[in-house]
């Protein structure tokens, strides 16, 4: 990336009040920033504003530490502003924890690979072998830790450690079939995302295409979304649903759930790399 391609973008959110984008505008442009990108919303029931503004950094006059103090005291302060300042300088990096199933990982790796998505893939982490041949292929490296309930918390303790000794800025969760606890939330608040089908929580268990099936369901579906103790039940990101019908045999809803997840769980990274999710309470205002 060039020089001149470098961007910072701003995600705040507060109570909402005349002057906040004026405010906001004024006091980058004031410091030589050239806004190329600003999308806002205001939840009236709320009463709260959501900003999100990308500029150039070519130009731009304050260094991070500097744009702390500076927009706290001339913005933030006044508008009692919940606010997080996000540069491109270098690309995230992002470890994969999976189990035995491959469709995500795959799809992933592919967007990785093929540079659609500037990120770093540091490393993969499984509860299972069976999927190290695929690491293998992409040339990532690969770290399995046995799970078991007697292990578990010592076996995060590690995991956090080995994130922590690769500078890890997300953990995508992509099918990965543990029940994550705090010790791997807390560490990285808002920076896990999940991917899951649409079953829950009416279908739950191993064989939830098998039990939706058996009922003749219409519509399956994905969701991504952040990571939080309330199981699957975090801040949405994406979801989509395609309709099935009776001709649909087990075979057919599995292949059409997991292109659903793998396309799903792409959109909520991407939105997440590109710095348009805000999490508000327990939802996420995703910017376009």
């Amino acid at each position: 990336m060039s020089r001149e391609a470098r961007t910072a973008t701003l995600l705040m959110h507060c109570p909402d009040r005349p002057g906040l984008v004026a405010a906001v505008t004024r006091f980058l442009a004031g410091h030589g920033a050239n806004i190329i990108d600003l999308d806002q919303h205001v939840d009236r029931a709320e009463g709260v504003f959501f900003m999100r503004v990308k500029w150039e950094l070519a130009g731009f006059r304050l260094d991070t530490d500097d744009f702390a103090g500076s927009f706290e005291t001339a913005v933030a302060r006044d508008f009692g502003a919940t606010w997080q300042l996000h540069h491109d300088r270098r690309p995230l990096r992002m470890a994969i924890f999976v189990s035995r199933m491959p469709h995500c990982l795959y799809d992933l790796l592919s967007r990785w690979q093929s540079g659609e998505w500037s990120v770093e893939i540091p490393l993969i982490i499984s509860n299972h072998d069976t999927l190290r041949p695929v690491a293998e292929q992409f040339g990532v490296p690969f770290q399995r830790f046995e799970i078991t309930p007697e292990t578990k918390a010592e076996q995060e303790a590690r995991e956090v450690a080995l994130l922590r000794e690769h500078g890890v800025d997300l953990v995508v969760l992509a099918r990965y079939m543990q029940v994550v606890t705090p010790i791997l939330i807390d560490a990285f608040p808002q920076q896990m995302i999940n991917i899951h089908h649409s079953f829950l929580p009416a279908f739950a268990g191993a064989r939830p295409y098998h039990a939706a099936h058996a009922r003749g369901v219409k519509i399956i579906g994905a969701t991504s979304h952040y990571v939080t103790e309330d199981l699957d039940a975090g801040p949405i990101i994406e979801q989509d649903v395609t309709r099935i019908s009776h001709r649909d045999s087990v075979g057919e809803l599995v292949r059409k759930g997991q292109d659903l997840e793998k396309l799903v769980l792409a959109r909520g990274v991407w939105a997440h790399l590109q710095h348009q999710t805000l999490v508000y309470r327990n939802r996420t205002i995703v910017f376009s």
